[in-house]
């Protein structure tokens, strides 16, 4: 005897009660159980709940089989189940089928046509969404809001501004989705003249208290470096959201204010709201910006406590972090505690040990990826080659470089050739650099140029410095990088009335020197050095250890280098200009303020001068203490007498 099904207890108040419940179960993802007995009988009685199956489902397979049930019970004519069913396949990439069933559609509505649309614009193929647009009898907002938004995540802004124009001469009124692009377009193209425009229609519509435009208009703003802007019209919505903080967080990064990041994430803690990811990268990103290690490190275990230690996009951002913080060991720590195999995460651990001066490590981490089937990108070859470049490794960086090109078909942008004009010029190759510059595709720009000048200054080719000086000149007549590194050639030949003439030159053109500035992080707080500088209140001390310290490493061959003194002065003022160069003032605060045993960490605005580096390793070895200088272009680390650029920097 055939046994009947035990009902649920679910279904005994009746079938609103059970259709409610299978709705419920769909919308959750409870899919198994939605199709189970006896709800799997609610839908053999309504046939238009398969739309809520459709959406809830997510694997090709299953949706075949869903498909051929709804056929069975005639639901696959309906076109509201229809218009679902296009809508799952094409979410699941199928778009052969999607096609397929909106040719079968006998009477298309727009949003059959807009599912398709927004099909082909999830799976990048702009070029059929347009097409299809183009197609259509008629249109709605949400068709235009999807070719917006969709060129605009492309990065097609023109194109995307352009739609938004002949939307609003179609007489159509963009709803707050449609906005947020326009803004993010506008924000893309730095247009701030159309972006002015859209608030006064924004404003005029009285849309400007919505949320979600309001976000968009104030990125817009700091976006394009109007933070006051950004910050006038988020105090103008009805509150602050984790998006309206995030929003001022990333404006005020990208605009070179990490103090006030900090400041806005403290204000956001203060009021309750907790930080997300997207609060997370942006914050770790003000750490890396400031090599603000102790705060680097709150936030790092912020990120534990909040649960988001292992999404990517933080991961990375805490790689590169601890990286430009001079912790490399903790980046190691950081990226060994993801199992996957990410290529921007890897990436961010190839770049961090190039500007470390590892650049065997780098390889070897290039190595792991491609004997793991990894397809590396144009990122990743730009860690690797600067990596190379840093590290000596010529042949390895050629070599990578032809893999780029030829294996992996991948063009390479000026900053690729840069890094092989470093690589050759390092190497004394510095005709070679030169040829490579005039016949590359791609249009130089002034840092290839001032990368190749300043090989020359270091391989002492100063004929070759004073031509190539000339061109970085035509690139930028304000950048003061050019003059600086020609007058310290000059001043290297002793010719000092070609320096006192180019210096003229510069005061003529308002050209003026970037001062050194080196600075070290104290229980939170920065003090900032600058050669010659004397307003630290306790300059008196480290005048003091400085003497002590320069008889010191005097007695272990120290001999001040005159040469780094770019000025025409007599031997003892020279002594006394370099014994105050703003690292060794900042390494002496560093030795009074830190305890024994704690690593000193100097951040540098400018290069290492010789005579700094040849100084700094005979400190770590008469105070036993290891130092780590970041300069504007790597991370020295110094210890017992030796420093991990083996002198090649």
């Amino acid at each position: 005897m055939r046994m009947a099904r035990p009902a649920l207890k679910t279904l005994t108040t009746g079938p609103p009660e059970a259709k409610g419940e299978f709705i419920r179960l769909c919308s959750s993802g409870r899919l198994k159980d939605a199709l189970h007995h006896p709800f799997r009988d609610v839908l053999w009685s309504d046939p238009t709940l398969f739309a809520h199956v459709f959406r809830a489902c997510r694997a090709i397979p299953l949706l075949h089989q869903l498909h051929a049930f709804a056929a069975t019970c005639g639901a696959a004519a309906d076109r509201f189940t229809t218009n679902n069913l296009m809508l799952a396949y094409a979410d699941l990439g199928d778009l052969p089928t999607a096609c397929s069933l909106f040719e079968r559609i006998p009477s298309r509505n727009v949003m059959s046509w807009n599912i398709l649309i927004g099909g082909y614009i999830k799976n990048g193929d702009l070029g059929s969404a347009r097409k299809l647009f183009d197609e259509m009898p008629t249109r709605n907002v949400a068709t235009w809001n999807a070719m917006v938004a969709g060129l605009t995540n492309a990065g097609l802004d023109e194109d995307s501004l352009g739609f938004f124009l002949a939307m609003r001469r179609e007489g159509l009124h963009p709803d707050e989705f449609g906005l947020g692009s326009v803004f993010r377009c506008c924000a893309g193209l730095s247009d701030l003249v159309s972006g002015r425009q859209v608030h006064a229609y924004v404003v005029r519509c009285g849309m400007d208290i919505d949320m979600c435009v309001g976000n968009s208009l104030a990125h817009m703003y700091m976006w394009s470096g109007w933070l006051a802007e950004g910050e006038a019209v988020l105090k103008a919505l009805p509150s602050l959201t984790v998006v309206s903080f995030n929003t001022t967080i990333a404006g005020r990064t990208q605009n070179g204010d990490s103090e006030g990041a900090l400041e806005y994430l403290s204000m956001m803690r203060g009021i309750g709201l907790a930080a997300d990811v997207v609060t997370f990268v942006s914050i770790i990103t003000c750490c890396s910006d400031l090599a603000a290690l102790a705060q680097g490190q709150q936030v790092h275990a912020q990120v534990i406590k909040a649960g988001v230690d292992k999404v990517i996009p933080v991961i990375t951002c805490l790689v590169h972090m601890y990286s430009r913080c001079g912790c490399l060991g903790d980046s190691e720590r950081v990226y060994s505690g993801y199992c996957g195999l990410d290529l921007f995460l890897l990436s961010a651990m190839i770049s961090a040990c190039g500007f470390h001066g590892q650049g065997h490590k780098a390889v070897e981490l290039f190595k792991q990826m491609m004997n793991a089937g990894a397809r590396p990108n144009e990122v990743t070859f730009l860690a690797l080659l600067y990596a190379c470049s840093h590290s000596g490794l010529k042949d390895e960086g050629l070599e990578f470089f032809e893999l780029m090109t030829k294996t992996y078909g991948l063009q390479p942008s000026v900053k690729h050739y840069t890094c092989i004009v470093d690589l050759l010029g390092r190497s004394g190759c510095l005709d070679e650099a030169e040829a490579l510059i005039l016949s590359m595709p791609v249009r130089a720009d002034g840092v290839i140029w001032k990368t190749l000048l300043s090989a020359c200054k270091t391989q002492k080719n100063f004929d070759m410095a004073e031509q190539i000086a000339e061109r970085v000149i035509e690139f930028d007549p304000r950048d003061s990088a050019p003059y600086v590194l020609l007058s310290n050639i000059r001043a290297t030949s002793r010719r000092w009335g070609d320096v006192s003439e180019l210096r003229k030159n510069m005061r003529e053109k308002n050209v003026r020197k970037e001062p050194g500035v080196s600075w070290v992080e104290l229980k939170g707080q920065v003090h900032q050095f600058c050669t010659g500088d004397k307003s630290h209140p306790r300059q008196g001390e480290i005048d003091e250890y400085l003497e002590e310290m320069m008889a010191k490493i005097r007695q272990c061959g120290y001999a001040p280098d005159m040469s780094m003194v770019f000025h025409d002065m007599e031997d003892e003022e020279k002594e006394v200009s370099l014994t105050h160069h703003s690292k060794k003032l900042a390494i002496a605060f560093a030795f009074l303020s830190l305890p024994e045993g704690v690593p000193i960490r100097i951040m540098k605005n400018l290069r290492v001068c010789d005579d700094c580096h040849v100084a700094i390793k005979l400190m770590s070895q008469v105070t036993g203490r290891d130092i780590v200088v970041r300069d504007v272009s790597r991370f020295h680390h110094f210890r017992d007498g030796k420093c991990s650029c083996g002198d090649y920097w």
